[in-house]
């Protein structure tokens, strides 16, 4: 049975040749909570609380349906909670439901800043950029997370800000869900990647892993679409970051099978007949 030590953090100085399933070149500064393998010592992390560290701009795209608004909103609800002090910019100008501003409520009240296009256009769905965005890709503070529309289409936005994000060399991070559509193969969630790139004027430096089907999601789909994500880092080159798991779900996965990050949803982009989950103030997972 593998050892493991499930925590909110990552291990700074993580040594990457002991995580080869999350790729060659896995930034410990994204790490969420660390999976340890059965050959790193426990004496790592005896003792000694794990932190997360994770700064200037992580930008999430991917295409539409794979679920990366949510993984962005859960990922900036998750970092401040264990003190990071996060910002959040929707820049999704294509995609009139399911966006961040949709969360702005829960976000702001945990101390999240949440940057919007002006209060007379926010459900209008027209390509309108907030004018703070250029300002904090220059001064990210700690953390900027922006939340890229879908496909190529929505990440054509990141190429007005070309400017400014070759200044800062963000991370790019690309949401994959295997279970929908034009990503159920390596070759399609390649071409959706190439997509983005040329769209955007940018390189993709990360895969993030958000396999579920919302509400049907069963553990096999997560141990499967592990399997998935980690199949496609080894061939791409790209390390899998991490990947995500409905909190309700967190109790009947085996998080040993990992060899990566783990980070749990509370979902809050939700139809209007459904309730969204309160997002967890403990800070670590169940």
């Amino acid at each position: 049975m593998p050892f493991a030590v499930w925590a909110d953090a990552s291990i700074t100085g993580y040594d990457d040749a002991m995580r080869p399933e999350c790729g060659p070149n896995v930034d410990p500064h994204i790490t969420i909570m660390a999976g340890l393998s059965p050959w790193r010592s426990a004496r790592h992390v005896s003792g000694c609380p794990l932190k997360i560290e994770l700064k200037g701009v992580v930008i999430i795209v991917g295409n539409y349906g794979s679920g990366k608004t949510e993984v962005a909103i859960n990922l900036a609800a998750h970092l401040k909670r264990v003190g990071v002090y996060v910002r959040i910019a929707d820049l999704d100008v294509v995609n009139p439901y399911f966006r961040t501003r949709e969360a702005r409520g829960p976000l702001s009240e945990l101390g999240i800043e949440v940057i919007l296009p002006p209060e007379q256009y926010l459900q209008a769905d027209l390509p309108i950029l907030s004018p703070e965005v250029a300002g904090i890709i220059r001064k990210p503070g700690q953390l900027t997370l922006l939340d890229v529309g879908g496909d190529d289409v929505g990440a054509t936005i990141l190429a007005s800000l070309e400017n400014e994000l070759n200044e800062i060399s963000p991370r790019i991070l690309q949401v994959v869900n295997p279970l929908r559509p034009f990503t159920e193969t390596r070759e399609g969630c390649l071409k959706i990647r190439d997509a983005i790139e040329t769209a955007s004027k940018l390189t993709v430096t990360g895969i993030i892993g958000n396999a579920n089907l919302i509400d049907e999601t069963v553990p096999d789909d997560i141990y499967d679409g592990y399997s998935f994500v980690r199949d496609l880092s080894e061939h791409s080159g790209l390390p899998l970051e991490f990947i995500t798991v409905a909190r309700a779900l967190m109790a009947s996965v085996d998080l040993h099978r990992f060899a990566c990050p783990v980070l749990p949803i509370d979902r809050q982009l939700v139809p209007p007949w459904q309730k969204r989950v309160e997002f967890d103030q403990s800070g670590a997972p169940e």
